[in-house]
């Protein structure tokens, strides 16, 4: 596996790949775990060449967030990704990203509206602007995103379709479905900054959604479902509820009657210093 740090050698890099076949893009922010490896396998089974970015984007944190907190363990990260067969690794610091003078910001309005969208302004510009940096360095047929950020994901998709990175009626952002620890808890990076006592309180977030999907699902109105998932969390440890929202999984607009038309369940809480997401499918009858 190749590690890259610069944008000439990078582009150098890539030619022989995309002409030995598809290339598959799995960006990340480094901290991998076993949500990410996932990624990287099923890029593996749709492309000849997967391509891992590791890059701790200073644009999607906001000022009183965790940006030099953030885990950074490139060393292991980069063995886990050679372990995976990934062809390359697309490693830069912020100053390749955002040279001097860097003066251009994407802003994708409607999806990135609400949700974490209003909890951490401007996170979602900071991201749709990432991603279309490496969209256009590292030019792949297809990418992959975990569906645990499913507003990412959303944003993503628009602005790629604004932008024209993608080909029309050509499927080329993959969402992955979340993967989870035994208990339920969704893997993420922040996971790690849970004390042992957090983690284990931690469990009550997917355990409560899952309590409310099913509420809904047998009639109880949406507000009642979520007073008593709020309830829950913050009984189970939790120390503030972001939101707790059901939404179309397409619009990201709210949705009363998640029973007859397809809806999502979103959640964000904090413990301690540590803010946790999940989303979940809500069945429609």
């Amino acid at each position: 596996m190749q590690t890259i740090t610069r944008l000439d050698p990078l582009r150098s890099a890539l030619e022989p790949l995309r002409r030995d076949g598809p290339i598959a893009l799995v960006p990340t922010m480094g901290a991998l775990h076993e949500g990410h490896l996932t990624l990287v396998r099923e890029a593996k089974a749709r492309a000849a060449h997967v391509v891992a970015s590791i890059f701790v984007n200073p644009r999607q944190f906001g000022a009183n967030e965790d940006l030099d907190a953030y885990p950074r363990q490139l060393a292991r990260d980069q063995a886990l990704l050679e372990t995976e067969g990934v062809s390359l690794l697309w490693a830069p610091e912020a100053a390749a990203m955002y040279p001097l003078g860097y003066a251009t910001n994407i802003s994708v309005s409607g999806v990135s509206d609400g949700l974490c969208g209003a909890a951490r302004p401007g996170h979602f510009d900071g991201v749709a602007t990432v991603v279309c940096k490496l969209f256009n360095q590292v030019q792949p047929d297809l990418a992959l995103f975990g569906e645990k950020d499913w507003q990412q994901l959303a944003v993503i998709r628009a602005m790629a379709r604004d932008l024209d990175l993608t080909r029309p009626h050509v499927d080329a952002i993959l969402g992955v479905p979340t993967v989870r620890e035994a208990d339920g808890l969704a893997m993420s990076s922040r996971n790690a900054y849970l004390s042992s006592e957090q983690r284990a309180q931690a469990a009550s977030l997917p355990q409560a959604m899952k309590a409310a999907i099913w509420a809904m699902n047998r009639g109880e109105p949406v507000g009642d479902a979520l007073r008593e998932l709020e309830e829950i969390l913050l009984a189970g440890g939790f120390d503030k509820i972001d939101y707790a929202e059901v939404r179309d999984p397409a619009l990201l607009t709210l949705v009363e009657d998640p029973v007859h038309q397809a809806a999502r369940l979103f959640v964000a809480a904090r413990i301690g210093g540590t803010r946790l997401i999940d989303n979940m499918a809500i069945s429609p009858l």
